[in-house]
């Protein structure tokens, strides 16, 4: 297609020796918007090291993420579109990142780097979706879109349980540090996808206290204390850096995954997290990179996360035959001051949680133009001239009519040519050998009407309730790869209510059945209902805890399974919660 044209496909073959190939250290914020930066306007907060890395290399003027996390997290990854690679939004499995898209851990790992990810990985967490199945080495983190206790939390280390200490931003900076250090005498990628300052909003008191002080707000206080300590942790990355003596050989990218989740400093831009418009999708960029980006470098054409792979890739001289029409531009002569041009182009958005059709939330950015719909509550297309407006005060579409429709017609002929695969999550794989076990999680599955989520969306760590019959019913579909005998767990809670009523698994022809025996809270009975995005400054917050209840096993044969959950002998009223499924081949 003709916006294709200005994509780049490298095919390069390195004549750089391994060990001569720069490191990459690459950071990126959870939800830190535009305006969490000092440098960029923000009397009330503190990132001295933030805009110190900015001027010490290139600052861009206007970078561009995804409204949402998940699919800036795909894009960046693969160098493409996020709707290409099926992460079209957070949740529901549409997050994931298909199996035959190349991500820069491949890329990096096949040229004989070594390669870590530390953080919030959110493109995947079952069998082969999983960072360690995708050219990452070590992986200190989450899979999920988000965690519930940033303090003393539970998370991984290379698919095992990882019971840490401390506060969660300091904990996945030990790691990177560890890993940069065991890895000082050859070249690695060394990704840090933090997960603050998205909520919950914990943060160490002193942090806390410090802008207390300065807002009226606990939430921007913890939010803003959030950013301050990723600055403090930065600082730290980079001190390793020059103590390992290899500053000088290591490209630093720091930037963020989208706009504020809240309204706060933006410098004055509209939109914040989840829009399309300026302030949910410009991030900060900031790229030290010593001998080739000249300190106080400011790129101003339009850049974005697509564009950091061929990057990177063409910085390192990593060998990469790209398969599939990669959408990023490379960079490097725009931050190495080579090019004073630069082309026009497009950066398309776009927006799935209202569903997914080419009528949901979306635009096109050019260096001059914002067009913007919103949706079904929309009224049809929204034009801004960014240079004379950049607070989209004004609709101009009915003024420019000739921009309009071009810019229409590009966006409507790209969301066409991007979804061609459709934007269907892909079936559960289940059996996968590596793994124990696979734990299916609620908000992957499919609810039938009258079940709900308990945090109405199905987010992250969400739990199905509102069990009324038998009619009830979640639904999962499943890959199994390896036949065999599977025991099944379902994580529960239930009321007095509810005891003697029986739950069923239905599964490839199989119907298996436990009864209630043994009530159980999730929450203690003066916690249910308490908002688990609340502030808790300095310790860990009351976490959901959920009743194992065993059900006789399975056999299942290879293959696309429905997976399928209803409770019988169950009414109005009733308080039984559904977490998880667990599958685990004997």
């Amino acid at each position: 297609m003709w916006w294709l044209a200005a994509a780049v496909c490298l095919t390069a073959v390195s004549s750089v020796a391994a060990e001569d190939r720069p490191n990459v250290l690459l950071i990126m914020a959870d939800d830190q918007g535009w305006g969490d930066v000092t440098l960029h306007g923000n009397d009330v907060i503190e990132t001295p090291t933030m805009d110190a890395l900015a001027r010490s290399g290139a600052q861009f003027d206007r970078f561009y993420a995804c409204p949402m996390c998940g699919p800036t997290r795909a894009a960046l990854l693969t160098g493409r579109w996020n709707l290409r690679s099926g992460a079209s939004w957070v949740s529901h499995g549409k997050e994931i990142v298909r199996l035959d898209e190349t991500t820069i851990g491949d890329v990096f790992s096949n040229a004989g780097y070594a390669t870590g990810a530390f953080g919030k990985w959110h493109n995947g967490e079952y069998g082969p979706y999983h960072p360690n199945a995708r050219g990452f080495d070590q992986f200190v983190g989450f899979c999920r879109g988000a965690w519930e206790n940033y303090f003393d939390a539970v998370i991984e280390r290379n698919r095992q349980p990882l019971q840490t200490k401390g506060y969660i931003t300091d904990v996945l900076t030990d790691a990177a540090i560890d890993f940069m250090e065991a890895n000082r005498d050859r070249p690695f990628l060394c990704y840090v996808p933090y997960n603050a300052p998205h909520h919950p909003f914990q943060v160490p008191k002193k942090y806390f206290d410090k802008y207390r002080q300065r807002t009226d707000s606990e939430k921007m206080a913890a939010v803003y204390g959030m950013v301050e300590n990723i600055d403090d942790n930065l600082a730290r990355l980079l001190a390793t850096l020059d103590e390992l003596e290899i500053a000088d050989n290591t490209i630093v990218i720091y930037t963020s995954d989208n706009g504020p989740a809240q309204p706060r400093y933006n410098g004055g831009m509209r939109g914040i997290k989840a829009s399309v418009d300026e302030g949910g999708t410009r991030v900060p960029m900031f790229v030290r990179y010593p001998g080739h980006v000249p300190p106080g470098t400011i790129v101003k054409p339009i850049a974005s996360h697509i564009d950091l792979l061929p990057t990177l890739a063409s910085w390192c001289d990593v060998p990469f035959n790209a398969e599939k029409p990669i959408d990023g531009k490379d960079l490097t002569p725009l931050l190495e001051g080579k090019r004073a041009e630069w082309p026009d182009r497009m950066v398309f958005t776009h927006q799935n949680r209202l569903g997914e059709t080419m009528m949901t939330p979306g635009g096109v950015r050019t260096e001059q133009y914002r067009l913007v719909h919103r949706g079904p509550k929309g009224d049809g297309y929204e034009l801004y001239d960014m240079l004379a407006d950049p607070g989209q005060a004004q609709d101009i579409a009915d003024d420019q009519p000739e921009v309009t429709t071009r810019l229409m017609t590009a966006y409507e002929a790209w969301y066409r040519e991007v979804t061609t695969r459709g934007t269907d999550p892909p079936p559960l794989p289940v059996g996968y050998e590596p793994a124990d076990e696979t734990a299916l999680q609620a908000e992957d599955a499919r609810l039938s009407d009258g079940l709900q989520f308990y945090r109405k969306q199905g987010w992250a760590h969400d739990s199905i309730l509102n069990w009324t019959s038998s009619d009830d019913t979640a639904t999962w579909q499943i890959d199994v790869l390896q036949e065999g005998t599977y025991e099944i767990e379902l994580m529960i809670g239930c009321g007095p209510q509810d005891l003697g009523a029986t739950v069923t698994v239905n599964v490839a022809n199989q119907s298996v059945t436990a009864k209630l025996t043994t009530p159980h809270e999730p929450l203690p009975a003066l916690e249910k209902g308490k908002d688990r995005n609340a502030i808790w400054t300095s310790g860990p917050v009351p976490t959901m805890t959920w009743l194992p209840l065993e059900l006789p096993s399975v056999q299942l044969e290879t293959g696309i399974q429905v997976l399928r959950v209803s409770v019988d002998g169950i009414e109005a009223g009733s308080r039984f919660e559904l977490k998880e499924v667990r599958l685990c081949k004997r």
